[in-house]
């Protein structure tokens, strides 16, 4: 269904590249004389990520660990999984986007099936086509690719997505129940949910620690924050009005950074020691002058001379966030089944 569904959508393919977007006003900019691109020295090895092995080792695990549920359920009941996409225009990074998501979900045994509309389609087409998969009892999951055309009310369109089957998070009973403690979602959003998995997976303690969010977007800042408070850290949340920045940050025992402006956090922002997740991924000329590249909003080369831990861009955040999505759909249909 997968190989059936890609060949339905003209998707434009570039490994690696993950993107988030802008979500902030275009306040802060990045420094000029620091390169648009970071490369990572062959010997490196970044504690989140060994640069030189071809997976991300954290998403490889979560991937196995998902397809071995999948297989099990199958073979047990009979069912599996099932998540629905839905596609509006014709932007490269979001064709991209579900490209690397329909293979993951392929990898694991997640059936598939997408519906593409035109960049010019009408806001009631849109609505109809993720009502349908709402009523579709053999759907246990609805990702809407974000961002919408500018004509189109993004929120109206979330709001509509079944809050069974928000796979991605978004909802704003979702988003509502994760702010309010003793209160559990349904979903949490892929990108957050996977940055605080790396964490304890690395050892990483996160209570009592202080924090700082550069960011505050619906997708990452926000519900990352709220992640952070529910594991008792304390959290500041900094954005592109806050002035002299790089003050709260050197005090921070864990940064995460995502306002896609690529290199904007400096090593003099980092405090020695700290932890530095970088979710901002942006696509910028090669230094070569040949095409584009990945940059991150951190500038490696200078955040690891200080940083005790670092992600990478690509590599770092961006398949785990994938692996978020696969298990999200995983706890989807378990619940519709009465698994959990």
């Amino acid at each position: 269904m997968a190989q059936n569904t890609e060949k339905s959508i003209a998707f434009l393919f570039c490994s690696n590249f993950l993107y988030f977007g802008p979500n902030l006003p275009d306040v802060w900019v990045p420094r000029e004389h620091t390169p648009p691109h970071t490369l990572f020295p062959e010997s490196l090895q970044c504690k989140f990520y060994d640069v030189n092995l071809k997976e991300n080792p954290i998403a490889k695990q979560i991937k196995l660990e998902v397809a071995d549920e999948i297989r099990r359920m199958k073979s047990g009941i009979g069912k599996f999984p099932r998540l629905a996409v839905v596609l509006v225009g014709d932007r490269r990074d979001s064709h991209t986007f579900i490209h690397i998501k329909l293979k993951a979900c392929d990898q694991v045994g997640i059936e598939t099936v997408a519906s593409q509309l035109p960049e010019n389609c009408d806001e009631s087409e849109l609505l109809d086509v993720v009502s349908g998969f709402n009523e579709d009892p053999d759907v246990h999951g609805i990702l809407v690719q974000l961002p919408l055309p500018q004509h189109l009310d993004e929120e109206k369109i979330i709001n509509v997505v079944s809050l069974e089957k928000d796979v991605d998070g978004f909802h704003p009973l979702n988003i509502g129940n994760l702010a309010i403690r003793g209160r559990k979602p349904f979903f949490v959003p892929c990108a957050p949910k996977g940055c605080i998995e790396l964490l304890p997976r690395h050892g990483v303690e996160i209570k009592g620690k202080r924090a700082v969010i550069i960011g505050r977007s619906k997708i990452v800042g926000l519900p990352t924050s709220l992640l952070l408070q529910r594991h008792h850290a304390t959290v500041s949340v900094l954005h592109a009005y806050m002035k002299n920045p790089e003050h709260i940050t050197s005090e921070a025992d864990i940064v995460v950074v995502d306002v896609g402006v690529p290199n904007i956090v400096c090593g003099n922002w980092i405090k020695k020691g700290a932890v530095v997740i970088d979710m901002g991924t942006n696509q910028v000329k090669d230094p070569s002058g040949h095409g584009f590249c990945v940059s991150g909003d951190v500038c490696f080369e200078e955040a690891v001379k200080v940083a005790s831990a670092i992600t990478p861009v690509p590599g770092g955040v961006g398949p785990v966030t994938i692996s978020m999505l696969l298990s999200n759909t995983l706890d989807s249909v378990k619940r519709a089944f009465g698994m959990v």
